[in-house]
């Protein structure tokens, strides 16, 4: 993820839903989920492409504003995980495109999931 976070793990209301929005959204992006598992009634999935870094867990009801950014390798990887993110219940947040505020060659898109927090997938150019 970085050389100074190890995990981030977001609290969903509705797991299930929440599970099979971000499967499909960051499957666009090579991240898939690992592990899944339940204790004491909470179930937790953690994603990644090779150890879980992005966390999901059930067990709280809380509509969050958190912000996670997610790495894309290409502008078609970005519209990909916006196409997919809409198609499983996100809400648009913005449309891929440049975003030169940010950096000459940042392009990124931003969707709501199902919970509230602004998802982004970014690419940062060659």
């Amino acid at each position: 993820m970085s050389d100074v976070i190890d995990h981030v793990g977001l609290a969903v209301t509705d797991f299930p839903r929440s599970l099979a929005f971000y499967t499909a959204a960051l499957g666009t992006l090579g991240i898939k989920p690992l592990t899944e598992f339940s204790d004491g009634g909470n179930s937790h999935a953690g994603f990644g492409k090779e150890h879980p870094v992005f966390w999901l867990g059930s067990g709280k009801q809380f509509r969050g504003e958190a912000h996670v950014a997610f790495k894309a390798s290409s502008r078609a990887e970005v519209e990909a995980f916006h196409m997919a993110a809409l198609a499983n219940g996100g809400r648009d947040n913005g449309k891929p495109g440049l975003r030169p505020h940010y950096h000459a060659d940042y392009y990124a898109a931003f969707v709501l999931d199902p919970d509230g927090h602004n998802v982004e997938a970014v690419y940062h150019g060659d």
